[in-house]
């Protein structure tokens, strides 16, 4: 399993539309991911899941892999989202 953290930059936090983006995203990858907020956990390909989170400017998530590729599309995560929120 693969893991790494992320602060939301967006100052509208992940709303509908950058919500349904992470959530395209993680469906392109092959990898089972995970998205935790104050322990709180969702598929990342579940849009209503992701947006129960409440993700705001300057929370931090949490992003967890796993699955054959976890390292490289790990990668492949982060840099969307450093591009995108």
């Amino acid at each position: 399993m693969k893991e790494f953290r992320y602060t939301i930059r967006d100052e509208l936090g992940l709303h509908a539309r950058p919500a349904s983006l992470l959530v395209k995203k993680a469906g392109e990858l092959s990898s089972r991911i995970v998205v935790v907020k104050k322990g709180r956990k969702v598929d990342a390909r579940r849009l209503f899941g992701v947006m129960s989170l409440g993700i705001r400017c300057g929370d931090a998530i949490k992003f967890k892999l796993e699955g054959p590729k976890e390292e490289e599309e790990a990668e492949l995560l982060k840099r969307f989202c450093e591009n995108t929120f």
